[in-house]
């Protein structure tokens, strides 16, 4: 796979096509290499998708009072955006590099061009919404059956990377944290003083220190 065709390459929702068709996509697609707090997207951006080729980036929200809310972390082969394309609203989602990322950027007009040329993609399309959909089921599932522990790891670990540091700032309310992992206040504090206890975290009110991520991640 070389650089040009890099992040066409990375998304399913063009890596089915054949090679020459693939690199008329990315002609389409501008490359770019953003530094690491830059933005990447915001709710002023023109509607486009963006993919990760190399690097990371985090996803994340404004609570009310205007607090950082951490929703995700983006690495390569992954995706945002693809949403708006369609026309929704993006009135509360921002993007940012995590370090030095390289990412492709596909306008809206670009995009809804390939899909009257190549009907492929928009099959792919609804297949891809089809498993998404699946997807959330099974989420909604997940945050029913699997551990509380397993999310709280997970989050907290999304937090270094995005913050780069073992020390995170919790960007919400324990309540809030608890409706976001899907669980209740009680258990939450239940849970954090059980990796307080085994030292895998320090905690100080909304400030967490990571003292062994890797307990964290084999939870």
């Amino acid at each position: 796979m070389t650089d040009q065709h890099r992040c066409v390459t990375l998304v399913p929702l063009f890596n089915h096509l054949p090679d020459t068709d693939q690199a008329r996509v990315n002609q389409l697609v501008s490359h770019q290499t953003v530094s690491k707090g830059e933005q990447i997207l915001a709710p002023d951006s023109d509607p486009r998708l963006v993919i990760v080729a190399r690097g990371s980036m985090k996803v994340y929200q404004l609570s009310a009072s205007g607090r950082e809310q951490l929703l995700r972390v983006v690495e390569p082969g992954g995706y945002e955006g693809e949403n708006v394309l369609f026309g929704a609203r993006n009135e509360n989602l921002f993007s940012e590099a995590l370090q030095q990322t390289e990412v492709c950027v596909l306008r809206q007009d670009d995009f809804q061009a390939l899909l009257l040329k190549y009907p492929q993609i928009s099959l792919k399309l609804l297949e891809i919404n089809a498993n998404k959909m699946m997807g959330v089921e099974q989420q909604a599932q997940f945050l029913s059956m699997a551990r509380v522990e397993e999310r709280l790891a997970s989050y907290l670990l999304d937090l270094a990377k995005a913050s780069s540091s073992s020390r995170v700032q919790i960007p919400m309310k324990m309540r809030e944290l608890a409706t976001h992992l899907g669980t209740t206040p009680e258990t939450l504090s239940r849970k954090l003083k059980q990796f307080a206890d085994a030292q895998w975290i320090e905690r100080d009110h909304q400030t967490i220190i990571l003292r062994d991520e890797t307990a964290l991640e084999e939870i």
